[in-house]
């Protein structure tokens, strides 16, 4: 155990213990360098002595660090002191997703299935990097103060997925998959299975599978199948409840193919709660409910106690592993130790066979090897041509002016072993931070966070963005919902909508089939597949038609979208924003026609709504903010005698619901940080054009972007930039 004050690496110092896990305890430290809390996880004393698996750690908590999702616990660093194993992370303040549910019961529909859509999100970028977690479960699954939800223990969840069963389901058996408690090779599929496991929590309150050891519980994994969700929580929507189906088949090859379709559907059932659109696969003879072996049962029930103490798979930083009893007896043990040799002596051959196949790998290596050698003294002894050489020498220097700065070349179109090429060229370094939907072929680069022809210093990363493909959209039945939520959850999935308003018939009743404000029908039909970036029409109820004469409702106080739909009948409709630090953003404030009063419905009518203590996000006075804080920047450069700006492209950042943001720079000159807001409470256009005067001097800085969500500001990424001398 660590003490107060203790600095790591000469560089973190501890300020407290602030959590304990099966393998590691968690302490809150302060990074000197960077001044900033972070959370540093140290594996306990016993963990150190085991070569093996302080390689896997140490090798997959590499791979981990290069995640960056909003929805991902970032890892800082990773490496050890004087024999002490850490990594460093982001610090959370929050609750594990498994408190919460403890504390709330169950969870409401709507706030499980935002919760699961976001541990999606995090576990699709990790796929996305071949990376696997294999321990998703609740106590992994933290939720912060400001509402985020993040996924965590992406290094030791795979560091330890090569141990025994004993070791990989302690304090995680609840949610593992049939392929993980019988020891074989698992995916991303395992991921799906286990999220499913955890949707089922949220909904219901319980696990679906529970015993009294875990043995019980694996084999149920294996052999029963769950009581449905929807027995517990009665109102559970149908299509939610098939989507928790789908993830959870035994089966691996009947549940999704990968998180980006279990998204799809978690949205989808947002609009069409009770739609029949998630398709089960039909059982055939291969996807019959797995009945556990007697080798397998063998293996679980033999497996010896004495590993959990030095290999249990982690939990949660902020959470207490949970513990299990495994030991009772088995009355066949000589038949067990008869087939447990036979196994044993398969293996031994099959060993042989593979150490014959890499004998020969050796030697081929070697000549191999040998060759180059030869090939290379050659040609440094000038016996093979080098013009070619000299050539790509040339054209690197081109690119390098007298500065030491480097020419960012042009990735979009890429691909990402391509782009690794040219950006080692010139001395930069890549790294991936997410996909797009993008008129780029999938796969290849779609963008870049610094423009093609930006000359930058040396070694500064390059970041960019992957094109997911024009991506295959499925209309959702929408007819009866409210137009506004329906518009903004198309627009959401890419889609540009168009709204036209017409009367509705009479139901027979004096009132119309579909109320003002509401979806008639949609175009193309639904069912219909489109592309991201396609037009879809709404047609949207103006109710009942009574001529040039209508009541105005009265739609102060209402929210935005429902001033809208209140407001139905009106086709002609202008909202203006007013800051009012007295009325919560998003109220309406007043409107132009009389509430009760008879009007045309044809006539325009315009609400006006709060922006609360922001400026409104208008393009004029966005841009009038944005100069007045680059006029008082180029005055204190001016002062030192010389200004030094950004011109970089920024992109849409990722998550960006379409608010007011606030974009912050920060830069550090000679041991002193300054921040300034860029940006504060406008909402931008993207790609956007930055125009930023940054410290005389000073060649780097970060800008960090927030995003005004449900009345704070939430940080949606940061993006490095580079400043160059004006002329």
């Amino acid at each position: 155990m660590l003490k107060t004050g203790m600095i790591i690496a000469e560089r973190y110092e501890i300020l407290g213990k602030i959590g304990t896990g099966g393998m590691a305890d968690v302490y809150k430290a302060k990074d000197h360098k960077l001044n900033r809390f972070v959370a540093v996880k140290v594996l306990k004393p016993e963990f150190r002595e085991d070569t093996t698996f302080i390689r896997k750690f140490r090798s997959e908590a590499q791979a981990a660090a290069g995640l960056t999702h909003p929805n991902i616990v970032n890892v800082f660093d990773v490496g050890d002191d004087e024999g002490v194993y850490y990594i460093v992370m982001e610090l959370i303040e929050g609750i594990t997703l498994k408190e919460y549910i403890g504390k709330k019961g169950k969870l409401s529909i709507k706030e499980a299935t935002s919760i699961a859509i976001q541990v999606s999100m995090g576990l699709e970028a990790a796929h996305n990097h071949g990376i696997v977690h294999r321990d998703v479960k609740p106590q992994n699954i933290i939720i912060s103060t400001d509402g985020k939800v993040k996924v965590t223990d992406f290094g030791i969840a795979r560091a330890a997925s090569s141990n025994t069963i004993s070791s990989n389901v302690m304090g995680s058996v609840h949610y593992s998959s049939p392929e993980q408690v019988r020891g074989g090779y698992s995916d991303e599929k395992s991921d799906i299975y286990s999220l499913g496991i955890t949707l089922y929590e949220m909904v219901t309150g319980r696990v679906p599978f529970d015993g009294d050891t875990t043995v019980a519980i694996a084999i149920k994994h294996l052999q029963e199948e769950m009581v449905p969700p929807s027995v517990y929580t009665p109102d559970l929507p149908y299509s939610l409840e098939q989507i928790i189906f789908k993830c959870t088949q035994k089966s691996v090859g009947r549940r999704y193919a990968k998180m980006e379709d279990v998204i799809a559907d978690l949205k989808h059932s947002l609009i069409d709660p009770q739609g029949d659109f998630v398709k089960l696969s039909d059982v055939d003879n291969d996807a019959k409910t797995v009945v556990i072996s007697d080798e397998e049962l063998g293996e679980i029930k033999h497996t010896p106690k004495s590993r959990n103490s030095s290999r249990r798979t982690e939990a949660a930083p902020l959470e207490e592993e949970e513990d299990y009893d495994t030991d009772y007896d088995d009355g066949d043990d000589d038949e067990y130790e008869r087939r447990r040799n036979l196994q044993k002596k398969a293996r031994n051959q099959k060993r042989r066979t593979v150490s014959r196949a890499v004998t020969i790998a050796g030697f081929l290596a070697g000549a191999v090897l040998l060759i180059a050698v030869i090939f290379f003294i050659v040609r440094a002894a000038g016996l093979l041509g080098t013009d070619s050489g000299n050539e790509n020498n040339s054209a690197q220097q081109s690119e390098t002016d007298d500065s030491g700065l480097v020419q960012v070349p042009d990735l979009v179109g890429k691909t990402e072993e391509e782009a690794k090429e040219l950006v080692e060229e010139v001395n930069l370094g890549t790294q991936m931070i997410g996909e797009e939907p993008s008129t780029q072929e999938k796969g290849r680069i779609s963008s870049q966070d610094i423009p093609a022809g930006t000359m930058v210093e040396a070694y500064t990363t390059l970041k960019y963005y992957i094109s997911a493909g024009e991506e295959e959209i499925t209309i959702p039945n929408v007819e009866g919902q409210p137009a506004i939520e329906v518009q903004h959850t198309l627009e959401d999935q890419g889609l540009t909508v168009n709204v036209q308003k017409e009367y509705s018939e009479d139901d027979g009743s004096g009132n119309p089939v579909v109320s003002p404000g509401y979806v008639i029908a949609v175009t193309p039909d639904t069912g219909s597949t489109v592309n991201a970036g396609d037009s879809v029409t709404l047609t949207v109820s103006r109710g009942l038609d009574f001529g040039g004469s209508a009541e105005v409702p009265s739609v102060v106080g209402m929210s935005e979208d429902d001033a809208l739909t209140t407001l139905g009948k009106w086709t002609d409709i202008e909202v203006v924003e007013e800051q009012n630090s007295e009325v919560p953003a998003g109220e309406v404030i007043s409107q132009s026609l009389e509430a009760y009063s008879s009007a045309d419905p044809d006539e325009p009518i315009s609400i006006t709504v709060s922006s609360g203590d922001q400026a409104p996000g208008t393009t004029e006075e966005s841009a009038g903010t944005e100069n007045t804080g680059t006029a008082q920047q180029n005055n204190t450069a001016a002062a030192n005698g010389e200004i030094w700006k950004c011109t970089q492209t920024l992109n849409t950042p990722q998550g960006y619901q379409g608010g007011a943001l606030r974009l912050e720079l920060v830069q550090e000159s000679n041991g002193e940080t300054e921040s300034t807001n860029i940006v504060d409470g406008q909402a931008l256009e993207f790609p956007y054009q930055l125009d930023i005067t940054g410290m005389p001097g000073v060649s780097q800085g970060t800008l960090y972007v927030y995003e005004l969500i449900d009345g704070s500001f939430q940080q949606l990424g940061s993006y490095p930039l580079t400043f160059e001398k004006a002329e």
